[in-house]
């Protein structure tokens, strides 16, 4: 058999490299004969450097940027073998790399997102991805457009610095120092969500309370974001756009430098020739930390299995756990599987993860075999 192993991370256990790797070790436990294609996935969120160099190879380039708190921090990016950066934001400004009791909108900034940008540029990347998902901030992308050269000032006067609360005060802006190479980058900005800047459906209202902010915060945030919008030589409508909300409204930021919004799971999956790989496949694999009827919306395993269908292969899901409205998941998978399988903690899940994944994928292809 041709089996395509094309997972998303199980978020807080296991990345998705590391889903493809446990998948693959239980299926050659079983045979030696079937071909086993790695495909692994992402949205645009945590572990989308990582899928992509494993899928279609490239160079990982580490660097010292601004961390979300302002510090400095050694992380990666990738420049494939096309000359494509890919940037990831929840490895520069990402919500998992602050603390819980330091999680304040007011404090995390996205500045290391633009010195990442700058370094991609410096090394002549004319495409760059950057994937959205797993942000701390919500500072508009404030902090990003600052290290690409943009200057604010508040009502006094005084320069600005570089944190969400900066948002709060901003009264004039200058673009005349945003770096003039920009004009010639094609900005792909990876994303599942389509949530716009402002108002209820926004980024603060939506995401602000995950990431620290106060409810009485939410609104200041919110009427900031509307302010910006303003100070700025852009249209209203732009901060309308689905996905502008993404990453604190780094997404809005990105698009008024010109960037396009796409599917994160669709851009991984076209980047790394998935379709190509499914056409002449006999049996695809996919999963996610925890599956429910949100996964058919944008979602990896949902983009995948629609692939499945298009070829008429049989796709499985193996998650994390399995959610409400099972049976929409259905109605695309062949059969959907949490790797659960017996009573434990979600402690004991993170820790044996691995050996968990592997079981019910032995599981899976024992009975797969054992129906040919």
């Amino acid at each position: 058999m041709k089996i395509i192993l094309a997972p998303d991370s199980y978020k807080g256990s296991a990345t998705a490299v590391q889903v493809v790797s446990s998948m693959k070790k239980a299926i050659e436990d079983i045979s030696l004969t079937d071909i086993i294609v790695e495909k692994p996935m992402a949205d645009g969120g945590e572990g989308t450097v990582d899928a992509l160099l494993t899928s279609v190879g490239g160079e990982k380039i580490q660097i010292s940027c601004t961390g979300p708190l302002g510090e400095k921090i050694e992380t990666y990016y990738a420049i494939t073998e096309d000359n494509t950066a890919v940037i990831e934001v929840a490895n520069i400004a990402g919500l998992v790399q602050v603390p819980l009791p330091l999680r304040n909108i007011n404090h995390t900034t996205t500045y290391g997102v633009g010195e990442v940008l700058l370094n991609a540029i410096d090394k002549g990347c004319n495409r760059i991805i950057i994937g959205l998902g797993g942000s701390a901030t919500n500072d508009g992308g404030l902090g990003m457009l600052q290290a690409l050269g943009i200057r604010v000032w508040d009502e006094k006067g005084d320069s600005l610095s570089i944190y969400g609360k900066d948002l709060l005060s901003i009264a004039k802006v200058d673009e005349s120092g945003l770096d003039k190479r920009l004009k010639d980058i094609d900005i792909i900005i990876a994303s599942d969500v389509e949530n716009p800047l402002c108002g209820r459906e926004g980024a603060s209202f939506i995401y602000g309370l995950q990431k620290g902010a106060t409810k009485e915060e939410i609104l200041s945030y919110d009427n900031a974001l509307a302010n910006f919008i303003e100070l700025l030589s852009c249209s209203n409508e732009l901060s309308q756009k689905k996905g502008a909300g993404a990453a604190g409204g780094l997404g809005f930021a990105l698009l008024y430098l010109g960037g396009k919004m796409e599917s994160g799971a669709k851009l991984v999956g076209e980047i790394s020739r998935l379709e190509e790989a499914i056409r002449d496949a006999d049996l695809i694999i996919t999963g996610e930390g925890q599956s429910d009827e949100q996964t058919l919306y944008g979602k990896a395993p949902g983009y995948v299995a629609n692939l499945g269908v298009k070829y008429e292969v049989p796709t499985i899901l193996i998650s994390g756990s399995i959610g409400r409205n099972a049976d929409a998941l259905r109605n695309v998978f062949l059969g959907c599987f949490s790797i659960i399988n017996r009573p434990l903690t979600l402690e004991e899940c993170i820790e044996q993860v691995d050996y968990l994944i592997m079981q019910q994928t032995k599981n899976i292809i024992h009975l797969v075999k054992g129906l040919q």
